[in-house]
């Protein structure tokens, strides 16, 4: 938003709020990422192409998930490139959590160039009924 009024981030900010999960940075993501709920819990899906899960890490800390790669230099110099499209960049990304998922359940797989991450529905916010007295 180069010529953007204050008005016009105020509103930006205003639509952008989620309770789900919070970035933590506040910078645009610039790594492909999908997100979503079901009845499960909520599930990441992270864009890998080229990298295996021993090149990712996958951190918990508290209540912020995190999912990283680090580069590393593997450029071929004596390699003649007519074009480099495939970008095995560095990535760093994190999510603070809302308390409704259980974190310490979380599970991570890989297929296919995509890491999914799954974390389900914590047993205490399910919805459920007292009895009476």
């Amino acid at each position: 938003m180069s010529n953007a009024s204050p008005f016009d981030i105020l509103v930006k900010n205003f639509f952008e709020q989620d309770s789900t999960f919070d970035k933590l940075n506040h910078r645009s993501l610039n790594h492909p990422v999908d997100i979503w709920e079901d009845d499960e819990g909520l599930c990441l899906e992270v864009a890998c192409v080229g990298l295996t899960k021993t090149d990712i890490d996958v951190d918990i800390e508290d209540d912020i998930l995190k999912v990283s790669y680090n580069k590393k230099d593997s450029i071929d110099e004596s390699a003649h490139y007519h074009y480099r499209g495939v970008k095995k960049s560095s990535f760093d990304l994190g999510w603070k959590i809302a308390r409704r998922f259980d974190l310490t359940k979380a599970n991570a797989n890989m297929e296919n160039g995509l890491l999914k991450i799954l974390v389900p529905i914590s047993k205490a916010a399910k919805p459920k009924s007292l009895k009476i007295q």
